[in-house]
């Protein structure tokens, strides 16, 4: 028989359980104890419960009252997708996913960017979870995300909670946004650039923050779609290095998004000398190379095989003396693993990138 105090003891941490249940998911103490008691008092499991049961419904009723896209509302789109799918009690990945084999240390800055493909419906909540893997197991400072929509948004405000989310609104239903970790980054000031001609509602989202010690720019934008809009994908572009080379000397700017850039519009346009392309920095890496690639990705049934590097890192390094200057260090593509609905998180490969932090002694 259990002495009183234990039993006291155990009465005790179950209290303190559910006043930390309470306070991560915003609910009270009664709630709380429901979802402890029916998962014997397993905090992981209690949460897991909680949000899967949550965002069920958040995922069920948003997707229900929206419209369905048009053409011009997505950049890959072959046809209308499947019925919705959710099913958020199983595991997220059919095979665990593999960091790096030596894992980014916190002396750099590290991201991921990805297009979540948010306007195909099909698995979309058990995609989200992927997606949420991946961000626990890499710990990313910073993350650039394009194509969201509002239920996901949501759902990662609810699991996501060590981010600050921000977002840039657009037309169409669909937008980007970034997550910034609390414990690294701190945000100064944001802002919405706007395209003023382009024709699917497409903008900048740029946010000035401190991470690590070094003053950061950071932009994400999904740039306007379609072969037939290379004119205007192109304008896009200048207008993301003109903001690039705004900023002051003694700041880092770091882009990140779909740019659904062909190789030849990129020479078009050059690229200013004190902006880098980080994939070609780190020496065109083959294994890195296409964001895009409809012969590995089985998401989109195509009828054709189209391999791109639609999304892309941009680098301005601070110039200024005896200040942080960011550099590129590595990259590799994540979300390779399907999931254990068949499919794979996005029909984009997403980004990993780390950049090191140097003190510039240059004049």
């Amino acid at each position: 028989m259990a002495s009183t105090s234990d039993a006291g003891d155990e009465e005790d941490r179950r209290t303190r359980l559910c006043e930390e249940f309470a306070g991560l998911t915003t609910t009270d103490n009664i709630v709380a104890q429901c979802y402890l008691a029916e998962n014997d008092w397993d905090m992981e499991r209690a949460l897991n419960r909680f949000f899967d049961a949550d965002m069920e419904k958040v995922f069920e009723e948003s997707l229900s009252h929206q419209e369905p896209p048009t053409k011009n509302q997505k950049v890959e789109e072959a046809k209308a997708p499947a019925a919705v799918s959710i099913d958020l009690m199983a595991d997220s990945l059919g095979s665990s996913p593999q960091p790096p084999k030596d894992i980014d240390s916190g002396s750099r800055l590290t991201l991921i960017s990805w297009n979540v493909d948010g306007l195909d419906t099909e698995n979309l909540a058990e995609r989200a979870r992927g997606l949420c893997s991946y961000l626990v197991l890499y710990t990313p400072d910073v993350v650039f995300l394009q194509e969201l929509i509002p239920p996901y948004v949501q759902y990662l405000k609810k699991r996501a909670v060590s981010y600050l989310i921000i977002e840039a609104g657009g037309e169409g239903g669909y937008f980007t946004g970034m997550m910034l970790k609390k414990t690294s980054v701190k945000l100064l000031e944001s802002q919405i650039v706007p395209y003023p001609t382009t024709r699917m509602g497409r903008n900048l989202l740029m946010a000035q923050v401190t991470l690590r010690g070094a003053k950061v720019w950071l932009m994400t934008s999904h740039l306007e779609s379609c072969k037939e809009h290379s004119g205007e994908r192109m304008k896009q572009l200048r207008e993301v290095t003109r903001q690039m080379l705004k900023a002051p000397d003694d700041v880092n700017v770091l882009f990140a998004g779909d740019t659904n850039l062909r190789d030849a519009e990129v020479v078009k346009v050059g690229l200013p000398t004190d902006v880098c392309d980080v994939w070609e920095r780190l020496g065109r890496q083959e294994h890195c190379r296409y964001t895009w690639d409809t012969h590995a990705n089985s998401n989109k049934s195509l009828p054709y095989t189209s391999r791109c590097r639609f999304d892309r890192v941009l680098l301005r390094p601070a110039a200024h003396s005896r200040v942080i200057r960011l550099d590129p260090h590595r990259m590799v593509l994540v979300g390779l693993e399907k999931l254990s609905c068949g499919r794979f998180i996005s029909d984009h490969w997403g980004i990993y990138c780390s950049l090191s932090t140097t003190v510039n002694h240059t004049s």
